[in-house]
């Protein structure tokens, strides 16, 4: 398959709304790249519309179920802090960087999810923190990347963190983006984005200090526009700037644990900690997972479809459907459930099983960096205003084509046909009104 172009920058801005095109396309950077550039208006995003899993299926073109990263984290019942999909290995099938590599093409990534460990990407920064007591972060991260290029990254730029704290994050980033750009000058290179996530899960969705983060993104992406520019090679790139979901602005937050295990189908200790279970809520936000324990455990199942349904008639209770572990798969969500459940606006789930059922969540009571959020996403993309968005500029790009709608897993082997490699088997097709020639 013919390449379009000689080199791909992918730029997620993690919570990249379809509802922020008013204010991006008159900040002065994002208007470099829509001036020559195409977009679309609104990208459905997949179930659950996680970090992770968005972030899987933009560089598979796979649903959730398919791709295997059926949520950010893994289910560990009772863990307070449960690991997250942090590695390439969890990922069924190829990527678009495996193919990348295969092609010998040069690959780079930096915080892009689900990349531990991944033997085709170059120059690795992975996603990933440490999240046990004896754990460092640098080693971590040393680890499960590539060494020597993340040694010179925090040589050069280490300063500039704040452990896991945006801004301060998003600037570490963009610094190694910029350098990496200039020195390794890689054919695919993906960067992910957080700051507009954290200030929406922080403040909402519209607030003042998520209006900042998007202005914060313009300046970055200037910043990386005048690199390539100065490298010469902007003739020769092709940027794509992209969000994995929207978010919606809440202030319940549901535990649906919380009813599990006074209804018996959860055991805990004198101290707090499950010690058995034959039901568990496994939170994805805006949506939940609830797993049995043993499959084949018909009284458990009608014991918890009567439960769901029961708390599914009280308003107050926030749960807008409960669907079949079929209906669940229908939509890309894990098969392996045994049902899932959609939150109503305003609601969100976590997996807390101690405490009151629902929690009222404030500027208060939130913290920088807890369980509790102003907005959250999770969300099926069937919800109303929760579309994200999609712009691409340079070499293979039309110039000035506007698509009014496409999927998330459209983009995967939109991209790949870019780069001129071919994913397999996949969900969706390549959006041909935005490319040169097709």
């Amino acid at each position: 398959m013919a390449a379009l172009t000689n080199r791909l920058l992918v730029i997620s801005l993690d919570c990249l709304s379809a509802k922020d095109y008013p204010i991006i396309k008159k900040l002065p950077n994002f208007k470099r790249i829509f001036k020559t550039g195409s977009f679309i208006r609104e990208v459905e995003t997949i179930y659950p519309s996680l970090t992770y899993p968005c972030h899987t299926t933009i560089v598979t073109g796979r649903l959730p179920k398919h791709h295997g990263i059926i949520n950010n984290t893994l289910l560990q019942p009772g863990n307070r802090s449960p690991d997250w999909n942090w590695y390439r290995r969890n990922i069924k099938g190829t990527t678009l960087y495996d193919e990348a590599h295969k092609a010998n093409l040069t690959t780079a990534a930096l915080l892009w999810p689900v990349t531990g460990k991944a033997k085709s990407i170059d120059y690795n920064l992975p996603e990933i923190f440490a999240n046990r007591r004896w754990q460092h972060q640098i080693i971590v991260s040393l680890m499960n990347g590539s060494p020597l290029y993340q040694w010179e990254l925090n040589k050069l730029f280490g300063h500039i963190r704040n452990g896991l704290h945006q801004p301060e994050l998003d600037d570490f980033v963009l610094e190694s983006a910029v350098h990496t750009l200039r020195t390794k000058r890689p054919n695919l290179m993906l960067i992910h984005f957080t700051d507009l996530d954290a200030m929406r899960h922080s403040y909402g969705v519209y607030s003042e200090e998520a209006v900042e983060a998007l202005h914060r993104h313009d300046d970055r992406l200037g910043t990386i526009l005048d690199a390539i520019e100065e490298n010469g090679d902007l003739a020769e790139t092709t940027i794509v700037v992209l969000g994995d979901h929207a978010a919606l602005d809440e202030n319940k937050a549901v535990k649906i644990n919380v009813a599990l295990r006074n209804n018996g189908l959860m055991t805990v200790n004198g101290k707090g900690k499950v010690t058995d279970w034959k039901a568990y809520c496994k939170g994805c936000d805006g949506s939940a997972y609830i797993y049995v324990k043993d499959k084949n455990d018909s009284e458990t199942q009608n014991k918890l479809k009567k439960l769901l349904h029961d708390l599914m008639q009280e308003q107050e209770h926030g749960i807008e459907m409960v669907l079949t572990k079929d209906e669940a798969s229908a939509l890309g969500a894990d098969p392996e459930c045994c049902f899932m459940l959609e939150a109503k606006l305003g609601y969100y789930f976590i997996e807390d099983h101690f405490g009151e059922y629902i929690n009222i969540v404030n500027l208060h009571n939130r913290g920088e960096n807890d369980k509790y959020m102003l907005a959250s996403h999770g969300y099926s993309p069937n919800k109303q205003e929760y579309k994200t968005f999609f712009l691409a500029s340079g070499k293979g790009v039309r110039t000035n084509a506007e698509v009014p709608f496409a999927r998330l897993i459209d983009i995967g082997p939109t991209l790949a046909k870019l780069i001129g490699v071919d994913l397999g088997k996949i969900d969706g097709q390549v959006i041909s009104e935005l490319l040169e020639g097709d």
